[in-house]
């Protein structure tokens, strides 16, 4: 998931508090033996000992995730089901119990990848938390049709084996009018979200691969290994992603233009915030952020909605 910044990372250290509970130091040396093999495959980052960091702090990075989940439930979450599927390390399904249980949240985790099962389970025990977590594929979910209010699906579509499976699969379990929050990446993009790389999904497949691997980007020296090539990874065009959807019966919001509406972007400041404020007001604002989610945006983030 995108991470957010340092200053969302202390305000939700500063909200957990700070006291240690015993065990503390053991507990965390376990999170970070757990963690660390997982890792190698990245160490081609610039920004490798900052990436590192949010992994094994993950649940401390989720201010932006945890706000489109909010939205997506509404004022009132008590009673609300959630299932977090692929959640990977833990980190937004440990800072959604940390922040919703106690109001009345009932979440399900669920991971391909048994060791990061086990990884989340340690982490939930940073907070004395309990995590519901199983192992299992999201082509075939092994829960009843429409018992959740919201499917989390972030940084997954493009590892699974079947993704129109696993999106029929999402719209299956959930209750009518509930919502799904995914990422999908460009298969435009200009720099390519997983290997940092301008231009590389403009190129014929084999010559990407090459490049990637010429410039010491492959996932090879890692345990993470599987679906994890250039050409293994599922990309589309926004067209072709809204199409699938609504072949399914989802129907399609785009999150990022609608952040851009609310000028809810975290990154602009003074003059560019000022602008896009008055951008806002205007059809421009839609011609230029198409222009831009054609060829340069790196992942597409949406809620898809499964009518009542």
């Amino acid at each position: 998931m995108p991470a957010n910044s340092s200053a969302e990372h202390a305000a939700m250290n500063k909200s957990a508090g700070t006291s240690n509970p015993p065990g503390h130091e053991a507990l965390e040396a376990a999170i970070e033996a757990a963690i660390e093999p997982w890792l190698a495959h990245m160490y081609w980052r610039d920004d490798f000992k900052q990436w590192r960091e949010r992994r094994l702090r993950q649940e401390d990075y989720q201010a932006t995730n945890l706000k489109d989940v909010k939205t997506a439930l509404g004022d009132e979450v008590r009673g609300k089901t959630v299932l977090d599927l692929g959640s990977g390390m833990g980190g937004l399904s440990v800072a959604l119990l940390r922040d919703y249980a106690a109001q009345g949240l009932h979440l399900q985790a669920m991971d391909y990848n048994k060791d990061y099962c086990r990884i989340a389970i340690l982490r939930a025990r940073r907070y004395g938390i309990q995590l519901p977590i199983i192992a299992a594929a999201g082509e075939h979910l092994p829960y009843r049709s429409g018992i959740f209010d919201l499917v989390i699906c972030l940084d997954v579509l493009e590892h699974v084996a079947d993704a129109p499976a696993v999106l029929r699969e999402m719209y299956r379990v959930l209750r009518p009018g509930g919502h799904v929050l995914t990422t999908v990446p460009n298969r435009h993009a200009f720099r390519d979200p997983h290997y940092h790389l301008p231009l590389i999904n403009w190129l014929p497949r084999g010559l990407a691969e090459r490049i990637v691997e010429r410039t010491g980007r492959t996932k090879t020296g890692g345990l993470l290994q599987d679906r994890q090539g250039l050409s293994d990874l599922n990309t589309y065009t926004w067209g072709q992603f809204e199409q699938l959807a609504r072949s399914i019966g989802y129907r399609l919001h785009d999150q990022v233009f609608e952040r851009l509406r609310r000028g809810e972007v975290r990154l602009l400041t003074g003059m560019r915030k000022r602008l896009l404020s008055l951008l806002s007001r205007t059809p421009l604002l839609r011609l230029m952020y198409r222009a831009y989610r054609y060829g340069w945006q790196g992942t597409f983030q949406i809620k898809l909605d499964k009518p009542r």
